[in-house]
């Protein structure tokens, strides 16, 4: 059976855990690219990962959206976001749609 992750710092994901959802705290002092790698390859079929994460492992995180599984879904964290999560999910939904439903100015 496939689980569900989501990593980031604490205070950003530990609400997730409510939801059933494994939350992984990544403390930047470790060594995140090769705990990332690591977690991609075990048996998750989606992992969340907060902006400010995703900032440290943006190589790591291109190579595994080349693959199926696991889905990398940005997040937005507590502090330190860039947009970048939205940015993702508005392209994704104007490729699925055809236009821009989510932010019609």
């Amino acid at each position: 059976m496939y689980r569900i992750a989501v990593i980031g710092d604490k205070d950003s994901i530990y609400g997730f855990s409510a939801l059933g959802l494994e939350v992984i705290d990544f403390d930047m002092e470790d060594n995140p690219s090769e705990k990332f790698k690591d977690l991609c390859n075990s048996n998750y079929a989606a992992i969340y990962v907060t902006e400010a994460l995703a900032q440290n492992l943006e190589r790591e995180i291109n190579h595994f959206k080349e693959q199926i599984m696991p889905a990398i879904i940005l997040i937005p964290g507590i502090k330190n976001n860039t947009g970048i999560g939205i940015t993702n999910v508005k392209k994704s939904v104007e490729q699925a749609v055809g236009s821009d439903i989510i932010f019609n100015d």
